[in-house]
């Protein structure tokens, strides 16, 4: 299995600027041919890294999370790589190898590893090999629940989580969840969605949870807001709440995309977000319905 990642570099100079980069009220739609070495940035207390930020909290657009992609050289990662102490971490390797430690547990992690990081949580990620690694890393400030803790860390593989298929595709369409959508701790999800060629999302999802998707293999037309627009590995969509969507998968193999979203919380009825509820008010949630899960 292989996954996309940006590709750096810079095109060459016959090639046509005019792209397919969007950035609407509801959506925005970042190629892989933007991804390029002059729009990465350095992160403090990190070593021989480069970051493309794809998506960070934005005032009446997307609020609850930034998503990176990081490349790692040799002998660079970093012993302090958070600096926000109530920020939790999901890790999704796309190519290479990398150490994590958490807390006095070592972990390597490969191509397809996946590692949930809680919040307040000592952590470090150095890569010890003597080839590049590049993953994926998205941030989420944790909504705490009164009187439960955030949950466990955890670090599996994509291979040890077995896909489950949505009701009547007939394996068309899939979606591999790293964490018990039931367990109300975890208040944001990263999952691995999976189309077959020709499968397919039958209806424009219209809901709550914001969105950053990272298309890791395939093509697809996808619909955002009121545009089919056209993806293909290593490209980013970022979607606000209640931007509508779905998508049709194209080509001869598979469509799989790293999607980002939050779950399992009451929404903020202040103005200022989610960052409110952790100066204060934490409150208690209700058992939900498996039957209502989100197909995602």
């Amino acid at each position: 299995m292989s996954y996309a990642f940006p590709p750096g570099g810079l095109p060459g100079q016959n090639v046509n600027p005019e792209g397919t980069a969007v950035f609407r009220e509801s959506y925005a739609v970042i190629p892989a041919i933007c991804m390029r070495d002059i729009v990465t940035s350095f992160l403090p207390g990190w070593v021989s890294t480069r970051v493309w930020i794809l998506a960070r909290p934005m005032t009446g657009f997307a609020e609850t999370f930034a998503q990176y992609a990081i490349e790692i050289a040799p002998g660079g990662g970093s012993s302090e790589p958070e600096p926000d102490k109530d920020a939790q971490a999901v890790l999704f390797v796309a190519f290479g190898e990398v150490r994590l430690k958490i807390g006095r547990d070592t972990f390597d992690l490969v191509a397809g590893s996946y590692a949930y990081i809680p919040p307040a949580a000592v952590w470090t990620l150095w890569n010890v090999s003597d080839a590049a690694c590049g993953l994926h890393w998205i941030r989420k400030r944790y909504t705490w629940l009164e009187g439960k803790q955030p949950p466990e860390s955890k670090v599996t593989h994509e291979h040890d989580i077995t896909p489950v298929e949505m009701p009547g595709t007939a394996g068309a369409w899939c979606t591999q969840r790293f964490v018990d959508p039931l367990d109300l701790r975890h208040d944001m999800h990263a999952n691995i969605v999976t189309f077959q060629p020709g499968g397919r999302i039958p209806f424009a999802e219209t809901h709550v949870m914001e969105h950053g998707l990272y298309v890791l293999q395939g093509t697809a037309r996808y619909l955002l807001n009121t545009d089919w627009v056209d993806v293909g590995p290593g490209d980013f969509m970022w979607l606000r709440a209640f931007c509508p969507q779905a998508c049709i998968a194209t080509g001869d193999e598979p469509f799989r995309y790293l999607l980002y979203k939050d779950v399992n919380r009451h929404p903020s009825l202040s103005l200022g977000g989610l960052p409110s509820q952790n100066r204060g008010h934490r409150g208690t949630m209700l058992p939900r319905d498996p039957a209502a899960l989100a197909g995602e």
